[in-house]
């Protein structure tokens, strides 16, 4: 019985931490929560400050979905700047796609 008890514990323990890692905002795009603009505004943000182009890919996604199988085929996304006038800047500044 302790052995199942210890299994489970060490399961949870070990899906909090990726849910943890997951909200650095060194990692980047929180999975199913943040979108392209809360992305960069987080990157560009402190304590890492980073320059919109590091920010941007940082948060740009692929068109594998983030599989490491087909990642030799993949593309990256348009970012999706619709409502962000001052990203949009950076975006047309750097030579980044994205949708209005």
């Amino acid at each position: 019985m302790t052995l199942k008890t210890n299994k489970f514990a060490l399961g949870v323990m070990a899906a909090g931490g990726l849910v943890l890692a997951g909200c650095s905002s060194e990692i980047g795009r929180v999975p199913m929560l943040d979108t392209d603009i809360t992305c960069l505004h987080k990157q560009m943000a402190g304590p890492m400050f980073l320059s919109f182009p590091l920010a941007a890919n940082t948060c740009q996604r692929m068109s594998n979905g983030g599989f490491v199988l087909g990642e030799s085929k993949a593309k990256p996304l348009p970012l999706n700047l619709k409502g962000a006038p001052d990203l949009q800047k950076l975006a047309d500044e750097y030579g980044y796609t994205y949708t209005r």
